[in-house]
């Protein structure tokens, strides 16, 4: 979308800085601190999750439009299209939730080496965009350690309190505003480096005691995002991919294609017994790859297993019923009826009341086997989450089950979207792939009964098996902390249906 850098007059390339001791910065993003110089998959993204996605194959389809505005008009031009197009009409709490959960990850994952090397030593640092300020600044603050971000800033009605589309005064915060911007933010006292992209950032940077181009290049290499303030561990929505045009027209093209082999794979398979679904899944695409050995099921009379996986998606007791070849019960929170009622296994809903969840689940293991996800939610990242205590208080027959998924094109999570479509936009993958460990039973001196160990100790120390296995990371984090980030509610469907009524 941006057309070919001009000159850098005066400017030096970013590479020739060599560290000055300035306490302040003001850097551009896309094409700066960012690889990539178009800001259209984030636009893409916001129009996708916080409005639909017939709204995003609008905002594809307008793409040529966009193209000429920003390249035969002008930048403002362009832009202020990709915002009324992208937001116009959206609930500004659903944007903000989008900025906080979704765009951070394809952010995080495309910041660039050598103006992150110069923007982290800064004290103050400042970044000048003219994407919309609502859009950018939890990014920048939360994983940049930004200090301020001067951006475009969004017109809202104020009784719908949802996006006109328009902007405020002074407008797209292009050329000659961003230097206005900067001298209203600094006063007196000018920023110490300026960075930029492009001609319309030398207007801001001619008034940085340096200035600094960061020249479009093949070989520039992005940031791992465990170097940034702080890491990735919750994000939302459902592509996999940032949707660059190419890549959203290859998505938009795939999903009647891949709406119709979902539901396929999932109908197909529902009614057959495990041990079958075992061979159908290759035939239908899925990729099912089991390892180590399970311990065959209980005898006549005696309890059954506590099969105890990390969570990643909602389909991780069925898989592992399916790697076992034969039914197994879960317990689930949070799911709707209708999904219980159409598990191919047995799904019993638990209240939250430890006491009563504890008596339910005795109950079951002394009828069979059954997996539990201690986590109480699924984590996308390689983190496990702190692992609930209540697993280890109930069985010492607890065997850990580590899970993996790959899924190239849509996650098969969600925090604020529809959970009932999480098994479909999984099966929606062109070759989805869940991994399926078995490890070996803990044995009786690690157990709470037979070992003497405290309920928490268990846990701990089957949290720390499974990510030994995975290559994962424990972390103290619970549902609570990921719904709270990702959807402004505490994870319960009372909770999630009355934030979607607001």
């Amino acid at each position: 979308m941006s057309p070919p850098p001009k000159s850098a007059r005066n400017f030096p390339s970013i590479s020739a800085y060599t560290g000055g001791g300035h306490r302040s910065i003001a850097a551009d993003l896309d094409g700066t601190l960012l690889i990539s110089r178009s800001s259209f998959p984030y636009f893409m993204l916001v129009a996708v999750e916080a409005g639909s996605l017939l709204r995003g194959l609008f905002l594809l389809l307008s793409l040529p439009i966009v193209i000429i505005a920003y390249l035969f008009i002008s930048e403002e031009i362009g832009i202020q299209i990709l915002i009324f197009i992208s937001f116009s009409g959206l609930k500004i709490r659903d944007i903000e939730l989008v900025s906080q959960s979704v765009l951070p990850r394809f952010y995080a994952n495309d910041v660039r080496r050598e103006s992150w090397e110069v923007f982290s030593k800064c004290e103050r640092k400042v970044v000048v965009t003219a994407n919309p300020t609502l859009m950018v600044e939890p990014f920048v603050r939360d994983f940049l350690g930004g200090t301020k971000v001067l951006g475009t800033e969004i017109e809202v009605n104020p009784k719908t309190k949802k996006a006109t589309g328009f902007v405020k005064k002074p407008g797209v915060l292009v050329g000659d505003r961003k230097r206005l911007a900067l001298l209203k933010e600094f006063g007196d006292e000018s920023p110490g480096i300026g960075i930029g992209d492009r001609e319309s950032d030398h207007d801001f940077m001619s008034i940085c005691k340096e200035g600094y181009m960061v020249l479009p290049s093949k070989s520039a290499t992005p940031v791992p995002p465990n170097r940034l303030k702080t890491p990735i561990i919750f994000h939302d929505g459902r592509f996999v991919q940032p949707p660059t045009p190419l890549t959203a027209l290859i998505i938009y093209l795939w999903l009647p294609f891949g709406f119709a082999l979902s539901i396929f794979r999932v109908y197909f398979n529902l009614p057959l017994p495990e041990r079958i679904v075992r061979y159908t899944y290759p035939m239908v695409g899925i990729n099912l790859v089991i390892r180590g050995n399970p311990p065959p099921p209980p005898s006549p009379g005696s309890p059954g297993n506590l099969y105890v996986c990390n969570h990643r998606t909602a389909l991780d007791p069925i898989v592992i019923a399916i790697a076992l070849r034969r039914k197994v019960s879960c317990v689930t929170y949070s799911v709707s009826r209708l999904s219980r009622f159409l598990s191919p296994i047995p799904a019993v809903a638990l209240s939250r009341d430890r006491a009563a969840d504890a008596a339910r689940i005795s109950s079951i293991l002394q009828k069979g086997d059954v997996v539990v996800c201690p986590e109480g939610t699924t984590c996308r990242e390689p983190y496990l989450l702190r692992f609930s205590a209540l697993f280890a208080e109930l069985s010492d027959r607890i065997v850990p089950v580590a899970v993996n998924v790959k899924q190239p094109m849509f996650h098969g999570t969600t925090a604020r979207g529809v959970k009932f479509w999480d098994p479909y936009f999984y099966f929606m993958n062109p070759r989805p792939t869940y991994e399926i460990t078995f490890l070996d039973r803990l044995p009786e001196e690690m157990t709470v009964k037979a070992g003497g160990k405290s309920a928490i100790e268990v846990a701990n120390h089957v949290q720390k098996v499974l990510a030994g296995v995975l290559g994962f990371e424990c972390t103290e984090l619970t549902r609570k902390d990921k719904y709270m980030l990702l959807g402004g509610n505490d994870g319960k469907i009372e909770s999630m249906y009355n934030n979607a009524k607001k």
